[in-house]
């Protein structure tokens, strides 16, 4: 039967199974069992699953006495035969009473199968056990998962292992009766689009395992891959590996989709019976006022536009249409990845199914969101893996699907090509501090192997495919050349410094000529980082660091002077208006605009409608609309904090400002304010009320500080991700000549802004010119400041300031 080829897969499992049942019942009878027993199958045989050299679990059940020798009658010929038996004998109730104590027995009496004997016998042991389950389930579920957990610290994760343990690993065999044993409790069910298919697909390279090697071994071993691939019919040992990888996702994923939904469960039963005991109680103090939440109603709360947070999952709000909003799913991903959630499987299914492609080129949301998404760091994880699961991935990045599951036939490597890659911008996302561009680094990170796909020099080809990507994506020609020399050279800096001499001036030209800049330096020096830690302890070492960082000092010492800043733009005419009717009437003059980048602009360029309404109120738009604002007003301390305060009560988010000192008509300085807002989710403010809280603002009236206290005293706190810690820094005198350049990089997040501004109002110093831009979820800001008579600021104060802000970001 195993040598014949058209026996193979499941019907061979079933068959083996099939003549196994034949030998033990044939074993049973020649021993001479008594009326009041059974034979009965567990486990894997239970479920007429046998592999080549699988284990036999074979339980002897009995009412009454039972003669001594009879198991030894049965067993012995098995043992005999050479087959491996694990073997018990008990009554229905010591079987209960075993499976009560031993979470691993109960699992495999849970696939009980009679063989022979008293058929009453063996049905009355399935009722039993199947009813203890699910009576114990709120105790057994957790113990289950945290055994499940164990394993997988244990044996680690399938899909990435180079030699992996089918059964064992995470995403294995043994996922699998898990997931069956939690259906059994009828409190959840796993996915199921593709998992039996997956589970067959691991249970037919163990079979061919067994086979090859001739023992009963899980793990598929390096020596072994290429001799089951040929008796697979499979082209190559690649080709298996990304088979068995993409089976274990398929289980991985199920699995942590059906823990939550057991949680979730679990839960609102635990919440049920404290509800109870309160009615029970009726004087307990629950009542109005406490707090506590009306029978039958799901706390729903805002994450961004179409997104919400319920029972710890982002779903879409009940208004979200994917099919007119297809920048969505993207939108949806970072929310969830900002607020340390993943996306619901409904939610992840219906964006798959309804969402329309991006247009190409990438609206500029679409590309902020990516950058957030990736800038959440361990927290993007599981949200990439649900968007993978569903095919989304491989959708918004086509390339994706050459790396996807795709080996790395190298120790060093710990993860497939697509795991390093979205391990590296993991890694990148902690060193977002260390460079002007995080949103490149994070980009680059994700994309710097992705040539691995193709043939040749995976650098050369991937700096092709880059430009391609970042034109798609909508990145600008600076940003995409910037991108490419990224990718092309991210092994250039660890390969030359530890192969050529350090001392040598000629290494430093080297490296100067290929970055070019100060800037594109850091960001190849955070990128080579991120690579080397990511990709495993053996890739990266205290003596590697001191070299990069050697040789990177050394050609940061070449390139000093060279960093740029953001230059002034000159005022447009409609600028230029504002200043004048401000410097004359030294009062403020406010100029708001809506725009959008999908079909619909308001007709009156004002406020009116949602960032999700047409002209009817009803049709979608592709871009949530947003706010172009000017502000000229004659200089005034702190108005940079109060400007950005009432944009923050208003939900409003920076994604662009600029400060600038004008002086139109010799009538005095004015400040010019350019800003660049969306809405945080829900509709855009009234323009009106939105001028109108500005004013009071400016006039004092309004106390921002106090209103954006009491909104977050109030607010429900909302667990979120950790973020690397702001770095304030004053740049090099060189910067500029004629101020103080305060460098400001942070997690991004409401009232930043106003945060700052307020440090330097009370720092005492004036901000002569600010350009603020909000990269992803990173703020990377400057600040030209000088002291009250206009003079650059001392040393000290410089770094006092720089202090004060700091402390003021926490």
């Amino acid at each position: 039967m195993l040598a014949d080829p058209a026996t193979v897969g499941a019907p061979r499992r079933a068959a083996l199974s099939a003549l196994t049942d034949r030998w033990l019942t044939g074993l049973y009878r020649a021993a001479g069992a008594p009326p009041g027993t059974a034979l009965v199958a567990v486990g894997g045989y239970g479920r007429g699953e046998l592999s080549p050299r699988s284990d036999l679990d074979v339980l002897l059940l009995h009412e009454g006495p039972l003669d001594a020798e009879l198991p030894e009658r049965i067993w012995y010929p098995v043992w005999d035969g050479g087959a491996a038996l694990d073997h018990a004998v008990r009554t229905v109730a010591e079987a209960r009473a075993v499976a009560a104590e031993d979470l691993k027995a109960q699992l495999g009496l849970l696939d009980a199968r009679h063989l022979a004997g008293d058929p009453a016998l063996t049905a009355a042991l399935r009722s039993a056990v199947l009813a203890d389950w699910r009576a114990t389930a709120p105790k057994r579920l957790p113990e289950l998962h945290r055994l499940c957990q164990a394993r997988a610290e244990r044996h680690g994760e399938l899909s990435f292992l180079l030699e992996p343990d089918l059964k064992e690993a995470r995403g294995g065999l043994r996922d699998v009766v898990a997931l069956n044993a939690i259906a059994a409790t009828w409190l959840a069910d796993a996915p199921r689009d593709g998992l039996d298919a997956a589970a067959e697909r691991l249970a037919d390279v163990r079979d061919a395992l067994h086979l090859v090697t001739g023992r009963a071994t899980e793990r598929l071993s390096l020596q072994d891959q290429d001799q089951v691939a040929a008796r697979l019919g499979v082209l190559d040992a690649d080709t298996l590996l990304r088979q068995v990888y993409e089976s274990a996702r398929t289980i991985a994923y199920a699995s942590d989709v059906t823990w939550r939904s057991v949680e979730r469960v679990l839960a609102a039963q635990a919440n049920r019976g404290r509800r109870i005991s309160r009615l029970a109680f009726p004087f307990s103090g629950v009542g109005r006022g406490t707090g506590a939440v009306a029978k039958g109603t799901v706390a729903r709360r805002p994450l961004a536009e179409g997104v919400v947070e319920q029972d710890g999952e982002a779903v879409l709000a009940q208004g979200a249409r994917p099919a007119g909003d297809p920048v969505l799913p993207l939108r949806a991903a970072a929310a969830a990845a900002q607020a340390g959630l993943t996306v619901s499987y409904a939610t992840v299914r219906r964006l798959a199914a309804e969402a329309r492609p991006l247009p190409v080129p990438w609206p500029d949301e679409a590309r902020e969101q990516l950058v957030t998404l990736l800038g959440a760091g361990e927290a993007c994880l599981p949200v990439w893996e649900a968007l993978e699961a569903e095919g989304l991935i491989s959708r918004l990045l086509p390339d994706w699907e050459r790396v996807r599951c795709r080996p790395q036939r190298n120790a060093v490597h710990r993860w497939t090509v697509d795991r390093h890659l979205i391990e590296t911008a993991v890694k990148a996302a902690a060193m977002t501090r260390r460079v002007a561009r995080p949103d490149l680094l994070l980009v680059a990170a994700l994309l710097h192997d992705i040539g691995k796909g193709w043939p040749g020099d995976h650098s050369e080809a991937g700096e092709v495919i880059v430009r391609d990507v970042a034109t798609r994506m909508g990145f600008d020609k600076t940003d995409t050349d910037t991108l490419a020399l990224l990718v092309r050279h991210h092994l250039t800096l660890i390969d030359t410094a530890t192969r050529r001499d350090p001392d040598d001036p000629a290494t430093v030209d080297l490296i100067t000529t290929v970055v070019g800049t100060l800037p594109h330096l850091e960001l190849l020096h955070a990128l080579t980082e991120a690579d080397a830690t990511a990709t495993g302890p053996a890739a990266w070492s205290s003596w590697r660091a001191s070299l990069v960082a050697g040789l990177v000092a050394r050609a940061a010492g070449r390139l000093t002077g060279e960093t740029t800043f953001p230059a002034d733009v000159e005022p447009t005419a409609d600028e230029e208006r504002l200043a004048v009717e401000a410097a004359r009437t030294r009062a403020p003059a406010l100029a708001l605009r809506a725009h959008a980048e999908g079909p619909y602009t308001g007709p009156d360029g004002g406020l009116a409608g949602g960032p999700n309404s047409g002209p009817d109120g009803g049709s979608p738009v592709t871009e949530p609309m947003g706010v172009e604002l000017t502000l000229a007003i004659p200089d005034r301390p702190g108005l940079l904090g109060t400007v950005a305060g009432v944009l923050a009560l208003h939900r409003l988010t920076v994604r662009k400002a600029g400060l600038r000192e004008l002086d139109p008509v010799g009538a005095g300085p004015v400040l010019l304010l350019s800003w660049t807002v969306a809405a945080e989710y829900g509709e855009l403010p009234e323009a009106a009320r939105l001028r109108a809280d500005l004013r009071r603002a400016l006039d004092g009236s309004l106390d921002v500080a106090r209103k954006l206290a009491e909104r977050d005293a109030a607010a429900p706190r909302r667990r979120g991700i950790a973020t690397p810690p702001p770095v304030v820094t004053v740049a090099p005198g060189a910067a500029s000549v004629s101020a103080t350049v305060l460098e400001v990089r942070a997690h991004d997040a409401p009232g930043l802004l106003h945060r700052i501004g307020r440090a330097l109002d009370g720092a005492g110093v004036r901000v002569r010119t600010a350009h603020v831009s909000t990269l992803g979820a990173d703020a990377v800001d400057a600040f030209y400041v000088t002291d009250a008579e206009g003079r650059p600021l001392a040393a000290d104060q410089a770094a006092a300031v720089a202090r004060a802000v700091q402390e003021a970001l926490g």
